[in-house]
């Protein structure tokens, strides 16, 4: 390959010829179709190589990849139909970006510099405000018509949609933040703001402007702006999506992003009659869920059955799928279903739950049942209330007493508190 570009580099350009037809329709004047076709008229580079095709199969000889050409044909000439065809298509959004992709938009914008641009891609992604993902695409129905003679011919064709490999996606939290931002900082988040900064900062290094100048033109304004925004409530700063409304009783279906995440609503938030809620399961997202995605939500709970006389619901909360029975609650695996799970299922989950809680269970005291002796994924050892203790070599954890457990407890440490790699700071005492 790299020799043939190199041989394609010192020829000379190729020359296509481009004829395109204009065909009358003679029952609709003013309507035509059009046909165009390509030949080569000398190959040029193109005798070394074809751009189009260097990691295809080549054409047999004699062929060309840009050669299409059209058959005979003179003006007026008639042409009888043959065959019409009507494919039914659809709109394809623009592109989403990947890292090369979104680089190459800033140069073009003037945002940013070569030093910055990855920096930039980076903090974007571990703040959660885009995520590099590859998505599965979904499959719709589509219509292709064909006119063969005096008969229609309808066939339906199945074609995927939305499918990304390796792009990077805004998450819920970033909808929110940007339309926080582009509502109460329209100036700082303005493509043509921060070009602007750019090149200040190029006059700056030439000497030809103050650098305290520019960046009190700068703070002040944003000064004053953060300080407005201190009055904001915070209850304003949800992104809200209307899906639809609910085809049996006609309330409004919206998504919105809580403190726990992102969730669909069913009725009015702000009316008297408390509104439905449910969490979106993982790859929802507010701004593609479906109007049939959301009722199913509101689906669940369900009761799936009963077991020792008392009612199996499955659900769908903060940390996935469960089920709940006799106020405890049983996570199901990835293969499981909260829609589709069955009672007989439902009694499975549980069980094995109860068997590995028994045997990872070694003793308790009735005395005092805050302390246990569990089996742990590193071996045994003894939970005092919310403090873990460790059991010395040499110690059976079967034999070990309430007393023994108590003594190590008390000479266990307690963890400290959390708020940075030494804790939180005390408070400083107060002088006398």
């Amino acid at each position: 390959l790299i020799r043939k570009r190199a041989m394609g580099s010192q020829m000379a350009d190729a020359l296509i010829e481009r004829t395109t037809a204009v065909i009358g329709i003679s029952t609709r004047p003013g309507t035509t179709f059009s046909a165009t076709g390509e030949v080569i008229t000398f190959e040029g580079f193109l005798k070394a190589y074809a751009e189009s095709k260097d990691d295809e199969d080549q054409p047999a000889d004699g062929e060309s990849s840009f050669s299409r050409g059209l058959p005979p044909l003179s003006v007026g000439q008639n042409l009888p139909l043959q065959t019409l065809t009507a494919t039914e298509r659809f709109s394809s959004p623009p592109a989403r970006y990947t890292e090369a992709s979104l680089v190459k938009k800033l140069e073009e914008m003037g945002i940013g510099r070569p030093s910055t641009y990855a920096p930039t891609i980076s903090v974007v992604q571990k703040r959660g405000y885009v995520e590099k993902d590859s998505r599965e695409g979904k499959e719709r129905k589509i219509y292709a018509l064909a006119l063969v003679g005096d008969e229609v011919k309808t066939e339906q064709r199945a074609e995927t949609y939305g499918a990304d490999k390796a792009k990077l996606f805004p998450t819920d939290t970033a909808l929110v933040v940007t339309d926080f931002l582009v509502d109460h900082f329209p100036a700082i988040v303005d493509f043509q703001f921060t070009a602007k900064v750019e090149d200040e900062f190029d006059q700056i290094a030439n000497g030809r402007e103050d650098w305290g100048h520019m960046l009190a033109g700068f703070y002040e304004p944003f000064h004053a702006s953060v300080e407005r925004g201190q009055d904001i409530e915070r209850s304003t700063l949800s992104s809200t999506r209307e899906i639809g409304l609910h085809p049996e009783t006609g309330e409004k279906i919206t998504a919105r992003l809580g403190k726990y995440g992102p969730y669909v609503a069913l009725g009015d938030t702000e009316g008297e009659t408390k509104p439905a809620y449910a969490n979106l399961r993982k790859g929802m997202f507010i701004e593609t869920i479906t109007l049939e995605e959301a009722l199913d939500l509101f689906k669940l709970p369900r009761v799936v059955g009963e077991f020792e006389d008392k009612a199996m619901t499955a659900a769908l909360g903060r940390f996935g799928p469960y089920i709940r029975h006799d106020s405890k609650f049983y996570s199901l695996t990835k293969e499981q279903d909260p829609h589709t799970i069955t009672g007989e299922e439902a009694v499975v989950l549980i069980e094995a739950k109860r068997k590995a809680d028994a045997e990872r269970l070694i003793k308790t005291f009735d005395e005092n049942p805050e302390i246990q002796i569990l089996n742990g994924r590193f071996g045994p050892y003894i939970v005092a209330g919310k403090k873990n203790v460790k059991i010395p070599k040499g110690e059976e954890p079967t034999e070990l007493t309430l007393e023994r457990c108590l003594e190590l407890a008390a000479a266990t440490p307690d963890k400290p508190a959390k708020g940075g790699r030494f804790g939180k700071k005390a408070a400083a005492e107060k002088p006398a």
